[in-house]
């Protein structure tokens, strides 16, 4: 029997899959997903890079959907423009297919620095106008999946579209975009379906929500259309000194950054269950509704103990 969804006060829990982790077997992030399914979370996202060894992120989603029942599969983010975009309608389509409509394709373009402008290159795509290029990518996988026969645009033209695999719902899976710049604020409300961010101060997310819910009624769009998501990365230690040193490792590793600056550009949070809880609940006041927790640590075996730390702290404030 699967647990309810896990819940902060009515917002949807869910946690990234650790895809880049070069500690044991990659196939037991399988088991990982279902062992998150069964404690409730309510998605499973995984997150996309050429820059370091990783289980490719579509491949991990297509090997999740038909061993999970009830989770959302969703990308935190995917980087269109390291694919071609027909394949990539294709695989979204197909993965929203066999997990019967459970997909959610958070999207972004990359930020300038070490973990973006090489990718462009290494993907022999343009860094200029990459915003401009990943807003098209989307409108023509949408086109796709409704049937179009055709398609000209400034970076892609098709004359002769062949058929394309439909999504299992109608119009196809949501498309978040991540992202807290103005011009992302104003994209997200005028032609996107949720906002994944990741700003450290739940008073940054409240302002830049209200920016979006802006956009969307500019754009004669419902507020409530574009799901307010957050991406959080977590530690529960009750040891504070510890945690710190924990999580100052997981900064180290993962972005090559002391924990001090990362927490300057992203939300991190770190302490005991309650002072986790606390901190979550700024930002589910901030209106965050779905919050995709990224564990702070290095393996498989401390992620399979974070994981149960976070769900029992956070479906103990469940309804």
């Amino acid at each position: 029997m699967y647990a309810r969804p896990a819940t902060i006060i009515g917002v949807d829990i869910g946690v990234l899959l650790a895809t880049g982790s070069t500690h044991g077997d990659p196939r037991d992030l399988i088991a990982f997903g279902q062992t998150a399914e069964r404690l409730g979370f309510s998605s499973l996202f995984v997150n996309d890079s050429l820059l370091s060894p990783r289980i490719e992120t579509l491949t991990m989603l297509a090997a999740l959907a038909p061993v999970t029942t009830t989770a959302m599969l969703g990308t935190g983010a995917l980087l269109p423009f390291l694919r071609r975009p027909l394949q990539v309608a294709q695989a979204l389509a197909s993965i929203d297919l066999l997990s019967g409509g459970r997909l959610t394709v958070a999207v972004g373009a990359g930020f300038p620095g070490r973990f973006g402008k090489p990718q462009y290159e290494l993907s022999e795509v343009p860094w200029a106008r990459r915003f401009a290029r990943l807003d098209e990518t989307v409108e023509l996988w949408r086109a796709l999946w409704a049937g179009a026969a055709s398609f000209h645009g400034e970076f892609f033209r098709h004359d002769a579209l062949p058929p394309a695999t439909r999504p299992f719902r109608a119009g196809g899976p949501p498309i978040w975009l991540g992202g807290a710049t103005p011009a992302a604020l104003a994209r997200t409300g005028s032609r996107y379906d949720g906002w994944l961010p990741y700003p450290p101060d739940p008073d940054d997310y409240a302002s830049g929500l209200a920016q979006v819910h802006r956009a969307a009624a500019d754009n004669g769009r419902a507020p409530e259309a574009i799901t307010p998501a957050l991406f959080v990365t977590v530690l529960i230690d009750d040891d504070a000194a510890r945690g710190r040193r924990t999580m100052e490792k997981y900064a180290t590793a993962t972005y090559g950054v002391p924990l001090a600056d990362l927490e300057k550009i992203q939300a991190v949070v770190t302490g005991s269950a309650d002072q986790v809880r606390a901190a979550l609940a700024r930002y589910a006041a901030a209106g965050a509704r779905h919050i995709v927790f990224r564990l702070g640590a290095l393996d498989l075996r401390a992620q399979r103990d974070q994981l149960e730390r976070v769900a029992a702290a956070v479906v103990s404030l469940g309804p």
